[in-house]
């Protein structure tokens, strides 16, 4: 059942006041109050006279041994989870969890922007940042001045802001979910990464709706097991204010997320979704097929390849549903939906067969993404990948497996090693390849890996290049240097003219 869409603006709660919030996380002492603190702070070098600091655990650095440095810095307050030596015991405030205060002090500090914008959260291990680019889409043809927050790119309106992970820092993002409401946003396509949820990045953040695309292996060097990680999903469903929830029932973890929760919208190819795809017909450059929604149905011929994309699509469709978008501007939004940087981008230099770049970096992605390539193509399908560094190792071999039974060749090179001796991870993805005949080579350099994979290439033939997509570096352990997948296949294809 679908629930009467959200409004244009999310005015209709009282913005809570600082001093309110910190009241509540806080039992503020006689010298210090809530309205004497000017700003709020997580690292030390950043702070200023009238700021609070707070003390944030992390996985390099412990905030706690930076507080002396703070307070001698001017910070009036100090919040931590244990008590720091060297500091006035009164300018100190322990809390169970900072991070959780940090989230909920920056909203207050901030207005609760995201009471002002309607903020659409994307979470899932696949798709968000096409999610997020096609629901933008569907609101800038609604009429909105919208925001992204994802992988890719941050943004304004058409201002690109520079940032550093998927969902920033709770006390940065509270910043800039008040630069757009400043700025007039009327809504934000936001991807949630289960790093932000586990770490409360968005706690304190109101969404108007939340969506689920899929769930498959990744993050296991962060999360204890897919069961873990799968909970800490499901966690902005459960425990986030949110007008609407859109599922996507084809994943099955997502139906049985329909099944036991009270979620709005359900999407996907099934009969018992909501909102669907009908007489679906998939081709080299997008695929054309039916939106059935309670609203109506409608013709899309979607610009974006590959049957996940219109998985993608629903999600986004659904989304726009629960905000009262019409049917005609989904339609307008889809069609006219952008290239995603690094998601199945082409690069073409006049060459006789395909070279896409695409972010593919699991198991599920890279099974997809090849597949979805190998459906459009004549010829063979060179498949060139790799695998990260300080990551889940698990999925190594079963990215080689997934390539093997997709692929007609495969290159196996490097992604980005970090600390890692980039010859283990490759035997690591060699072992997937074993009982099964698809030919491979290996090449630690990721140039001479690509540049392998189009000089191998022929007329009708398609190079995949997967795993960094839109990034533009290579990590190794002593240096990160300038790598892009997409000027690197330029640059090799005009070698061959």
């Amino acid at each position: 059942m679908i629930k009467s869409p959200v409004g244009k603006r999310g005015d209709d709660v009282e913005p809570r006041t600082l001093d309110s919030v910190l009241s509540d996380i806080v039992v503020l002492n006689e010298t210090i109050t809530a309205t004497s603190i000017t700003g709020i702070a997580y690292r030390s070098d950043a702070v200023r006279p009238g700021d609070v600091f707070f003390c944030i655990p992390g996985f390099v650095h412990d905030g706690h041994d930076f507080a002396v440095d703070a307070v001698e810095r001017g910070a009036v307050m100090v919040i931590v989870q244990r008590i720091v030596a060297g500091i006035d015991e009164s300018l100190q405030v322990v809390v169970p969890d900072t991070r959780v205060a940090l989230a909920h002090a920056s909203a207050a500090l901030n207005g609760d922007p995201s009471r002002a914008v309607r903020i659409v959260g994307i979470t899932g291990t696949n798709g968000k940042t096409t999610t997020c680019y096609l629901v933008d889409s569907i609101m800038r043809a609604a009429g909105d001045k919208t925001g992204v927050v994802g992988t890719v790119e941050t943004r304004i309106g058409d201002r690109r802001i520079e940032a550093s992970r998927t969902t920033p820092e709770s006390a940065d993002l509270q910043v800039l979910l008040a630069r757009m409401r400043d700025e007039g946003v009327d809504s934000c396509a936001m991807e949630v990464s289960s790093h932000a949820i586990d770490l409360h990045r968005v706690d304190g953040v109101r969404f108007a709706v939340v969506a689920f695309t899929n769930l498959t292996q990744d993050h296991l060097d962060y999360h204890s097991s897919i069961e873990e990680y799968f909970s800490v999903k499901r966690r902005l469903f459960t425990e986030f204010e949110a007008v609407s929830r859109v599922v996507n029932i084809d994943d099955p973890l997502g139906a049985a997320m329909a099944c036991e929760l009270d979620v709005d919208i359900t999407v996907g190819l099934s009969e018992d979704a909501d909102v669907r795809a009908v007489d679906l017909v998939l081709g080299a450059h997008g695929s054309t097929f039916t939106l059935s929604t309670p609203a109506g149905d409608a013709a899309v011929s979607l610009p974006l390849a590959a049957d996940y994309n219109v998985s993608n699509a629903l999600v986004a469709a659904g989304s726009a549903l629960a905000l009262g978008v019409s049917l005609a501007d989904i339609v307008v939004g889809l069609e006219g939906a952008p290239q995603v940087p690094g998601r199945l981008e082409r690069v073409d230099e006049g060459q006789s067969f395909a070279v896409l770049v695409d972010y593919a970096h699991t198991p599920d992605s890279l099974a997809k993404a090849t597949r979805a390539v190998k459906e459009v193509t004549q010829g063979r399908v060179i498949v060139v990948f790799g695998a990260g560094g300080d990551r889940d190792p698990e999925k190594r071999s079963l990215m080689g497996q997934a390539a093997a039974n997709e692929a007609d060749h495969i290159v196996i090179t490097s992604d980005n090693p970090r600390s890692e001796d980039p010859v283990g991870i490759i035997l690591q993805i060699q072992d997937g390849l074993s009982g099964t005949n698809t030919t491979h080579e290996t090449h630690v350099d990721r140039r001479e890996g690509i540049a392998a994979a189009i000089r191998m290439a022929g007329p009708g033939d398609a190079v995949l290049i997967a795993g960094k997509g839109h990034e533009d570096y290579q990590i190794f352990s002593d240096r990160t240097i300038h790598f892009d997948d997409r000027e690197v296949a330029r640059e090799e294809l005009k070698r061959l003219c």
